[in-house]
């Protein structure tokens, strides 16, 4: 039964897969008999599939009834796996050369949502106490020294609401779990120009993060070191922010002024 259903999941996306090659194929909504006649499939199974297509902004339907096109989903898709892309191959060397100065973990992470992403990382080579977390992982914003810095970039509202979602769960005994307490550490993050958390995402390891650039200013990654909470030594900081910025100036990004929050009064 599983093997079956394995062959009929296979063959859906595969008639998945010929639809929209039909549909990157014309420049113009394609009619509904078109696609069956160049795909070879019966006008029910191209009429179902399109359907759910359309209904998850992958196929928009034309404005002459029974025409298809591609969707803007694709489009927001392909901007973000270039971005991602992007920066990735941007800070592959960067990355290596803050490893090799420090011999710690180097993280390169994004966000997605309330949570960061990892999608590259460096790992020490040397045995002792390290983050474990691997490539595609995921960890709360407010716990993590590069999902501070995401948080920074919102606006007060976007914040609460953030730990309204939450609820600020903690990850360890030391994480922030109050939003004045919050507030407070972000307003920290936007006047030093990195952040760091102190065993909040993990007991006995700390961690410091400068954030990555685009040529529009906008945050789009953070570079981090991940290390024994005993060993941090205060250079890195330095090192990790030249390194970032200098990503960031292969990104198009030109530096200005950073504004710090107005703590709001809870009175």
């Amino acid at each position: 039964m599983e093997n079956s259903a394995y062959k009929a999941n296979i063959q859906v996306l595969d008639r998945t897969s010929a639809i929209l090659r039909v549909l990157t194929q014309h420049h113009e909504p394609v009619s509904l008999k078109v696609i069956a006649d160049e795909t070879s499939l019966h006008v029910s199974t191209c009429y179902r599939i399109l359907n759910d297509l359309v209904r998850l902004r992958f196929v928009e339907k034309g404005s002459v009834a029974g025409t298809y096109r591609l969707g803007l989903r694709f489009l927001q898709l392909g901007n973000l796996v270039r971005e991602r892309i992007s920066v990735r191959d941007t800070a592959k060397s960067g990355m290596q050369r803050l490893h090799n100065l420090t011999r710690q973990t180097v993280n390169l992470s994004i966000r997605q949502n309330d949570s960061i992403v990892y999608i590259d990382r460096i790992m020490r080579e040397r045995p002792g106490i390290q983050v474990v977390r691997t490539i595609g992982a995921t960890a709360p914003l407010h716990t993590t020294s590069s999902g501070k810095l995401f948080l920074s970039e919102d606006s007060f509202e976007q914040i609460r609401a953030y730990a309204l979602r939450t609820n600020l769960e903690p990850s360890t005994p030391k994480s922030i779990t109050d939003l004045d307490q919050l507030i407070n550490e972000l307003n920290r993050v936007k006047t030093l120009g990195f952040a760091k958390d102190d065993e909040e995402l993990e007991l006995g390891v700390c961690c410091i993060a400068a954030g990555i650039r685009d040529d529009s200013g906008k945050l789009v990654a953070c570079l981090s070191i991940s290390s024994p909470a005993n060993n941090v030594q205060e250079g890195w900081i330095s090192e990790l922010k030249h390194t970032a910025d200098d990503i960031s100036e292969h990104l198009g990004y030109v530096a200005t002024p950073g504004e710090l929050y107005v703590r709001p009064d809870f009175s």
